[in-house]
C-alpha cells in the first residue's frame, strides 16, 4: 500500500525538486544572498531525510579537534520547546535544547554547544560571545543555502544510497541527487565492519566524485553499555556481562532508522522485541507504561530494556517513577569510525582545513 501511494505522489515529488532546484540555481548564481563565515566552519548533513549517522559523525569530529581547537556546535534543536539561538548550560536538557545537543553537552564538557534556528544569526552570535572561537561545526543545514561553509560533508547511507533515491514524497531525498555535486566530503556512513573492495569500487564507480571532491568510507561500533540509573559502562568486550544468548530484550527506539540497534540486539541475545517511536519523540509517562508492560511480560530473570543514547537523552526530563529505578535499562554508545584505508587521510584532510590560517 505505501509503495502504491509513493507512485501516485511521484507528480508532487518532481514538482516539490524542481521548486528546490530552483531556489538552488538562485542561490548558485548569486541571485540569493550567501553569507560567508569569518570563522572555519564544518558542515554535516545529507541529501536525504535522517538516518545517516550525523551525530556520531559529529561526535567523531569533535574528538579528532577539540583538544587543538576552540570549538563549538551549532544545531536547530529540532524538537525543543524553546525558541531563539540559546547556548547550553546545566539548567538545559532535551526540552530546552534538543536531543542532539543535550547529547553534545552531556559527553563533551570542553566545547560550546549552541542552538538556533537561523544558522547565520547563531554563527553571528557564536562569535561576538567568543572571540577565540577557532571552528563551528555546524549539525545538518546542507539545504540551508543562505550560509556558505568553509568545508561540506555529505552523508549518505549505505543501505539507501541517494543514488538509488527518489525525491520526497515519493522518495526520502530532500533535492535532486545533482545536489551532492555541492558536497567537499562524501561519506558512505553504516558500511560493515568489514569492507569488500569490490563493493567499495562499484559504489565509488557510481558516485564517481569530482575533482574537487574526496570521498570516504566509515562505519558504527558498539562501545559500552551504560546503565541508565547508576551510569556504570560496560567495554565492548564486556557486553557478554549484560547480553547473552540467554538474555531477551526489550528495544525501544525513537529516532529515523533504528535498524543498527535492532541488528545488534540480535546478534547478542537470545530474542528481542522492537518498540519504535517517531523520530525525535518526545517520551511521556504513558510511553513507558507501555514499554515496561512489555519487558514485564517477558518469561525469565535474564531480561533487559535497551534503547540508544539520543532516546536516553529524552528521557532525562522526565521525573521517571521509583519502579523504573530498578530496572535494567541500559542505552548503547556507539562511534563513528572510518576504515583503515581512509582514517588517516580523513583526520588530515579536517585538521588542514581547521589549522590553516
Amino acid at each position: 500500500m505505501i509503495h502504491i501511494l509513493r507512485i501516485l505522489l511521484y507528480p508532487i515529488a518532481v514538482l516539490y525538486g524542481l521548486i528546490i532546484a530552483f531556489r538552488n540555481f538562485l542561490y548558485d548564481n548569486k541571485l540569493l544572498y550567501i553569507a560567508y563565515p569569518k570563522v572555519k566552519t564544518i558542515l554535516v548533513g545529507n541529501l536525504s531525510t535522517g538516518g545517516t549517522g550525523k551525530t556520531p559523525h559529529i561526535e567523531y569530529l569533535i574528538r579528532l579537534l577539540s583538544n587543538q581547537f576552540r570549538v563549538a556546535t551549532l544545531s536547530r534543536g529540532y524538537g525543543r520547546k524553546k525558541r531563539g539561538f540559546r547556548i547550553a548550560t546545566l539548567q538545559d536538557n532535551s526540552e530546552t535544547i534538543g536531543d542532539e545537543p543535550f547529547q553534545y553537552f552531556q559527553n563533551f564538557i570542553n566545547i560550546i554547544v549552541a542552538v538556533d534556528k537561523y544558522r547565520s544569526r547563531g554563527i553571528k552570535k557564536l562569535q561576538k560571545l567568543y572571540p577565540d572561537l577557532q571552528l563551528i561545526l555546524l549539525d545538518d543545514g546542507f539545504q540551508h543555502r543562505s550560509v556558505k561553509a568553509g568545508l561540506q560533508i555529505v552523508l549518505t547511507d549505505f543501505s539507501s544510497m541517494y543514488y538509488d533515491d527518489a525525491m520526497l514524497p515519493t522518495g526520502n531525498l530532500r533535492e535532486f541527487k545533482q545536489g551532492i555535486r555541492r558536497a567537499d566530503i562524501i561519506i558512505v556512513s553504516k558500511t560493515p565492519p568489514i569492507f569488500s573492495p569490490i563493493e567499495r569500487r562499484y559504489i565509488t564507480s557510481r558516485i564517481n566524485p569530482l575533482s574537487h571532491q574526496k570521498l570516504f568510507f566509515s562505519y558504527i561500533k558498539y562501545t559500552s553499555l551504560v546503565h541508565y540509573f547508576d551510569k556504570a559502562a560496560y567495554s565492548e568486550n564486556e557486553f557478554n556481562q549484560v547480553l547473552t544468548k540467554e538474555t531477551s530484550v526489550i528495544v525501544f527506539a525513537g529516532i529515523a532508522n533504528p535498524s543498527l540497534l535492532e541488528d545488534f540486539a540480535r546478534s547478542k541475545s537470545r530474542s528481542y522485541t522492537l518498540m519504535v517511536f517517531d523520530d525525535h519523540h518526545h517520551y511521556n509517562l504513558n510511553d513507558l507504561q507501555k514499554i515496561k508492560a512489555s519487558f514485564d511480560a517477558l518469561i525469565g530473570n535474564k531480561k533487559i530494556i535497551l534503547t540508544t543514547e539520543k532516546d536516553a537523552m529524552r528521557l532525562l526530563h522526565l521525573n521517571l517513577p521509583s519502579e523504573w529505578k530498578k530496572l535494567p535499562l541500559y542505552y548503547a554508545k556507539i562511534e563513528v569510525m572510518l576504515h583503515k584505508q581512509d582514517e588517516e587521510n580523513f583526520n588530515q584532510t579536517i585538521i588542514n582545513y581547521v589549522g590553516t590560517n
